[in-house]
């Protein structure tokens, strides 16, 4: 096999440009399961999918985290499609391997005084990024939109009239999304007059004619930088994010979050309420006087 795990991280250097870290983690990942193999008797390039679920099962048992087992798993798929497609063999023993369910991943809000904070870092930003600055944080954070939602607004979105915005989310879905008196004066006052006319509420000399994703996420870093925050707890994502926690903490209900953030299925809304729990827990904890086991 070692002939052939060479060949494979050759191929991941050459042809996807993998760095060296990661060709190391392939490798460990492999070695790894080589030795499962072997300590059975069985060559690992020529190991059945009994082989490969046995292997899982191992590392279940030894206690390893589901991300690291769905690693391993993700590794083996790609050396024995290589395998497959160099003709080394005719079959994927990886094919009905079942992934590891991976356990759902808290959303990193920010505190309500640190979009304070970051909005008025926000508002420091010399020239024209301040006010920029400070619509992008209003509008992610009062609407919960995607950023992707966010860059494709058009010019004519914020009326006075329509306290509603139709959106475009994913899948093409069309929903309605209320934003604030203080998000739309914000959003105005930083477009201002266009020195040209532009279909887009934030026109840029970008391809697609309006302010990218990696553009509103560089004005992000910027304004957490000047609000004193860690650039990197600070994203159009995490501002979404903090959205919907805010609103639950505060009693909105489920249903209701759903529609505001586009989510086609509620079990995907439901992740904040582990958030929410999560708090309530830490508030018992620090302010209950018999949560730490102590006696009054």
């Amino acid at each position: 096999m070692d002939h052939q795990v060479e060949a494979f991280l050759e191929m991941l250097a050459a042809e996807r440009g993998a760095a060296r870290n990661t060709l190391h983690a392939y490798r460990a990942d492999l070695e790894d399961f080589a030795a499962h193999a072997r300590a059975r008797g069985v060559p690992p390039a020529e190991a059945r999918a009994e082989l490969v679920q046995g292997y899982l099962r191992a590392l279940s048992d030894a206690g390893l985290s589901a991300r690291t087992a769905a690693r391993r798993l993700s590794a083996l798929r790609q050396f024995f499609r290589f395998l497959v497609r160099e003709g080394a063999r005719t079959d994927d023993p990886t094919v009905l391997a079942e992934s590891p369910k991976l356990p759902a991943s808290l959303p990193k809000a920010l505190s309500e005084a640190e979009v304070e904070a970051l909005l008025e870092g926000a508002a420091r930003l010399p020239l024209k990024r301040g006010p920029l600055a400070v619509a992008l944080v209003e509008l992610l954070y009062s609407s919960g939109l995607r950023v992707s939602e966010l860059t494709a607004l058009h010019a004519g979105a914020l009326r006075a009239d329509a306290p509603l915005v139709a959106v475009l989310g994913k899948g093409g879905k069309e929903r309605l999304v209320p934003i604030s008196l203080r998000a739309r004066e914000a959003a105005l006052a930083a477009r201002g007059e266009p020195r040209k006319p532009s279909r887009w509420l934030f026109p840029s000399r970008a391809a697609e004619g309006h302010i990218t994703r990696q553009a509103v996420g560089a004005v992000l870093k910027d304004a957490a930088l000047a609000a004193g925050l860690d650039p990197a707890r600070v994203s159009p994502h995490v501002l979404r994010h903090s959205f919907a926690t805010h609103l639950l903490s505060r009693g909105a209900d489920l249903r209701s979050l759903q529609i505001l953030l586009g989510h086609a299925d509620i079990a995907t809304t439901q992740i904040y309420t582990k958030v929410l729990d999560e708090r309530l827990r830490r508030v018992v904890e620090e302010h209950h006087p018999l949560a730490g086991g102590a006696t009054a």
